[in-house]
């Protein structure tokens, strides 16, 4: 039948306790609560392994072995030629994060056989010096260019890397740059390079292959004189905002332009501002014909790019001349040979794809990144993505496509090529061949490496197949009589796993305190054969060897003796109950805590308990830890029974109320349940020194009251705080005053109000406001400020009965010094002892730095909607009722640390000093000064109050900006470029500066003002790749010509 779950089993383990003592045990009892005679499973039996069934072996991952194997399934590598180029194809680019559009204009410039033509021509010494042994690293960007088209050539790789040449950009791979910007500044880039070569070929392909002429002629209303300015272009750029098709944007971009009103011009002839018109006139055509379709377009309001997803049609076949300035009637045809694609919503994100036509078979390919697909019948299919509505709702269906033509939404540039006979020979030169078979060497050697690699798993694999399918008959124990071991369940799974390394077997966490196999452990344990026991650990090593001597005798009794206890509670709670009703008959019962006595059950339960637990198992140390014992409600927590009679020196306690006296009877029934606990017959004396002890506390008291009431009346306006002198309003009576620390004078009221209850005080403690070197740690103006909540000031009068009552450490004073000067007299103030300036010095800058390196602290962050109340009023003020208002000014705003200390100029303290806003409190919170030499100082924090539209993030200094606005995104759900942060109007810009840096500190409020996002603007996603869009490309290589 079915396996019996595994409760039952643990049952049935120990179920004989109830008709066995502890000293009655046999070996059969031993072997039943190690469970060795329950029946083994049969395959199929049980869906999972029995765990609490040491014979169980079904159901450990044996099912993968048996039977026939695939030995594919021994390896996890993929066939290395799944990366190698197919024949007839292109190379793919690997994809770099946000740099796929570089990608696409590569395999764009690859397919212009002229341009790949004259690259090849570039000298390049270091490749045709480079010695074989080692990587070729091209640097400059030519030298890139020209090896990685040599690589799309002929290498024999899928996809290739052009990491190099991005790097040597400087471009940054996790953002998003504008495609459309990069296309001009990289050929910009390469002509300048190219006119540094020598052979004058090369000097000007650039001009040739991109450059066209144009002019824009402002004609004169006036006087009708026509002013030209020439131009060249690299491409056009062309709207499209309101447009169906290509014709309509080159007509667009040529068509005439009115200047009136402010924009009125110069007119040379007139020698005065006229009205006139301007327009630009094409007069030459370069052989490639860039144009680009303006999608991604500046949006006044949001101050954003935003992508325009308007479906444009183009030609295959594109006549200029008509376009061309004096050549209108003469055809100049263009053939289509690129399409450019931006997949995605936003400007900032999203993906592109370029579709080019082989320049010598006419084929049509989609390249995206890695990938590359051949178009049927050499026409270019843009594919279904055109017809999916992307985003917006409203969005018009596909317009139907005349033959010839094509319709996209997605395409931002388009390549024109001019009708001429190309040479479409084009050989990779010998230099850059070497280098390009030496990298298809390297690919070979890997590919065989990677074969071997499989090959070894497999092997591996098949000889694991052998020994498991030997070993795994050999496990089961069959008959008691026959010799057996225990092994871990997890190692034989582990065993049987192929995708671990198998480690040698460890037995050591199943010993119980003796040494021994411990009871609880044999669940997780395997019973195995000897014969595959001997097998296994000559195979795989490990210990300690369990056999059947490991099965422990002790462990047993004392679970036997627990067990049964447990079961007699019950009843002799029953009986100790009807026992302790009468009082006890003659002299000789014993004392019992009341206490104990009520939760006496519960106790023997909880030590039982813990027995049980001492004989459960834990890894390795002998007997666990007990639990801790939980007290009943209401009582104080108890360990052992009768504890609660005992005084602090181990006697019998004196409260005769707490105890009561019980029969020998009922006591040695409570024995047996608690054998340790302090054992006290009715003639035990209570304990001495409790009971003098209890007379001179008596005695104490009645000292520390006269005491107190001296101490008061000698003392009342301190301890009433009445009459108490100033620094604001120095007293015209005195010139010296006395300090001591504030402590002093709390803990001093405290003893006054309470003399029975608390410890007289019995020293001043000055040295808590002075430095290691005896100095006084405080100014004139730091104590009229925060650091007034240190201390206490005394008149002379009251600083004599102080000094007679107390101990002293160090007198502190502070003395007004009046001198008679020209303009009238000034004051000044002195301490004694004097300020250690260096000490002082040290605190303020630890206190500024506390507030520079915290980690987990709190700031605050307030969404404002219009700049005009951002900070003054948005105290708590405004949304609390006029008590609470009082409330919260009562609590001094702590002094913003760094203000100046006029006796000495710190020079770390001025970019980290801040103002608070007028009146308003809470709004900038700050640790209070330490008291001196780093003792703990009271620390004391304005509370701040938070509002409304405001949220409490945890930042440490040491993280960007960048990262608490994407913390701020999450909060707010504000895109981190439409996130305007400042603090008390100071703005912060710098995303890759410190939060510390930038002079945010704990409990700081953080004004969030947030740009209005885009309308269709559905890529919260990529927000962690964008870029500031006027960034751009500074900081690239692309700008630095």
């Amino acid at each position: 039948g079915r396996m019996a779950p595994r409760v039952h089993l643990d049952k049935a383990a120990w179920r004989w306790v109830e008709s066995v003592r502890p000293e009655d045990i046999q070996r059969e009892h031993i072997e039943i609560a190690y469970r060795i005679c329950v029946p083994a499973c049969k395959r199929g039996a049980c869906r999972r392994n029995c765990k609490g069934n040491p014979n169980c072996l079904v159901g450990i991952g044996e099912h993968a072995w048996l039977g026939e194997i695939d030995e594919n399934t021994f390896h996890n590598i993929d066939d290395p030629n799944s990366e190698r180029r197919d024949k007839n194809t292109f190379v793919g680019l690997t994809n770099l994060g946000a740099t796929c559009y570089v990608n696409t204009f590569l395999q764009v410039w690859f397919h212009n056989l002229e341009l790949r033509r004259t690259l090849y021509l570039c000298q390049n010494a270091r490749a045709e010096e480079h010695d074989m042994d080692s990587d070729y690293e091209p640097r400059s960007i030519c030298e890139h260019l020209q090896y990685l088209f040599a690589l799309l050539q002929n290498s024999n790789r899928r996809y290739i890397d052009p990491s190099g040449l991005v790097k040597a950009l400087g471009l940054d791979t996790g953002q998003q740059q504008d495609a459309q910007e990069f296309s001009k500044l990289f050929l910009s880039l390469l002509e300048d390079t190219l006119s540094k070569q020598k052979n004058p070929n090369l000097q000007n392909v650039i001009q040739q292959q991109f450059c066209g002429q144009m002019s824009y002629v402002t004609v004169c209303n006036q006087c009708g004189r026509a002013s030209p300015l020439p131009s060249r272009f690299y491409e056009l750029e062309l709207n499209i905002q309101g447009h169906k098709n290509l014709t309509e944007c080159v007509t667009e971009f040529l068509k005439d332009e009115k200047l009136d009103g402010d924009n009125r011009y110069f007119c040379e002839s007139c020698q005065s501002k006229q009205n006139a018109t301007r327009r630009i006139k094409l007069h030459s055509l370069p052989r490639t014909l860039n144009l680009q379709l303006m999608r991604f377009v500046f949006d006044r309001q949001t101050g954003h790019k935003k992508k325009l997803n308007t479906f444009i049609s183009f030609p295959e076949q594109l006549n200029m001349g008509p376009f061309l300035e004096g050549k209108e009637d003469e055809p100049c045809v263009y053939e289509l040979s690129a399409v450019l694609i931006h997949r995605g919503v936003s400007a900032y994100s999203g993906h592109y794809i370029a579709h080019v036509r082989d320049a010598r078979t006419s084929d049509w390919y989609k390249f995206n990144d890695e990938e590359i697909e051949k178009m049927e019948g050499k026409k270019l299919q843009l594919g279904i993505e055109e017809d999916i509505a992307e985003t917006v709702k409203s969005q018009t269906r596909k317009p139907k496509c005349s033959k010839g033509y094509h319709c996209s939404r997605n395409a931002y540039m388009l390549v024109y090529k001019c009708q001429r006979d190309e040479d479409l020979s084009l050989p990779v030169p010998g230099f850059l061949e070497r280098l390009v078979e030496r990298d298809n060497r390297k690919f070979e050697e890997w590919c065989l490496e990677m074969a071997d690699m499989r090959k070894q798993s497999v092997d591996k694999g098949k000889a694991k197949h052998e020994e498991v399918k030997e070993l795994y008959e050999l496990l089961p124990a069959d008959d008691v009589g026959q010799q057996y071991e225990f092994v871990p369940l997890e190692w034989l799974k582990k065993w049987l796993d192929d995708s671990t390394v198998t480690k040698e077997i460890d037995n050591s966490n199943f010993l119980c305190s003796h040494g021994k196999l411990h009871p609880d452990k044999v669940g997780e344990a395997k019973r195995i054969s000897l014969r595959a026991a001997e097998i296994l650990f000559e195979r795989y090593g490990g210990g300690p060897r369990l056999d059947g001597s490991a099965l422990c005798e002790e462990c047993v009794g004392q679970r036997c003796r627990v067990l049964r206890l447990k079961n007699q509670l019950a009843e002799d709670y029953k009986e100790v109950t009807n026992l302790i009703k009468g009082p006890p008959k003659s002299e000789s019962g014993f004392w019992v805590g009341k206490s104990s006595l009520r939760s006496w059950r519960q106790l023997a339960l909880e030590q039982l308990e813990e027995d049980e637990e001492e004989t459960k198992h834990s890894n390795g140390k002998t007997n666990g830890e007990g639990p801790e014992i939980s007290a009943t409600k209401g009582e104080e927590e108890m360990k052992t029974f009768n504890e609660d009679i005992l005084c602090w020196h181990g006697g019998l306690s004196i409260l005769e109320s707490e105890r009561r006296l019980v029969t020998e009877e009922v006591w040695s029934k409570l024995r047996v349940y608690f054998p340790k606990a302090p054992q006290f017959n009715q003639l035990q004396e209570p304990c001495q020194q409790c009971l003098r002890l209890e007379r001179e506390g008596k005695e104490n008291e009645a000292l520390n009251r006269m005491m107190a009431s001296e101490q008061k009346s000698s003392l009342i306006n301190l301890f009433q705080e009445k009459n108490r002198p100033t620094l604001t309003k120095w007293p015209e009576e005195t010139d010296i005053l006395y300090i001591v620390p504030l402590f002093f004078v709390e803990e001093w009221r405290k003893f006054i109000r309470r003399p029975a209850k608390t410890t007289p005080v019995s020293s001043v403690g000055n040295s808590l406001l002075l430095c290691p070197h005896g100095g006084f740690m405080f100014t004139y103006d730091s104590m009229l400020k925060g650091d007034a909540q240190h201390i206490a000031l005394l008149w002379p009068s009251e600083w004599d009965v102080i000094s007679r009552h107390f101990l002293v450490d160090q007198p502190i004073s502070i003395c007004r010094i009046s001198e008679a000067t020209p303009n009238g007299s000034s004051v000044e103030f002195t301490t004694q002892p004097e300020l250690c300036r260096e000490c002082r010095e040290g605190f303020i800058f630890q206190q500024q730095r506390d507030m520079r390196e915290y980690a987990q602290a709190t700031v605050y962050v307030r969404k404002v909607t219009d700049d005009k109340r951002i900070m003054k009023d948005a105290g708590p003020e405004m949304n609390v009722s006029g008590s609470d208002a009082e409330d919260e000014r009562e609590e001094p705003v702590a002094k913003v640390d760094g203000e100046r200390d006029p006796d000495f100029s710190q020079s770390e303290d001025r970019a980290k000093r801040q103002k608070l806003s007028d009146g308003t409190v809470g709004v900038v919170s700050n640790p209070a000064p330490v008291a001196s030499g780093g003792k703990s100082g009271i620390r004391r924090s304005t509370r701040h109050r938070k509002l409304r539209g405001e949220k409490a993030l945890i930042v440490s200094a040491n993280q960007t900006l960048k990262e608490l606005k994407i913390q701020i995104m999450h909060a707010f759900s504000v895109a981190p470029f439409d996130q305007n942060l400042s603090i008390d109007g100071r703005c912060l810009t710098d995303d890759s500066a410190t939060l510390g840096s930038l002079g945010v500190i704990p409990e700081s409020v953080i004004c969030l003002k947030a740009d209005e996002p885009i309308a269709d603007y559905a890529a919260m996603d990529d927000v962690y790749q964008v870029c500031m869009p006027e960034e751009g490309f500074k900081g690239t290589g692309l700008l630095g010509h």
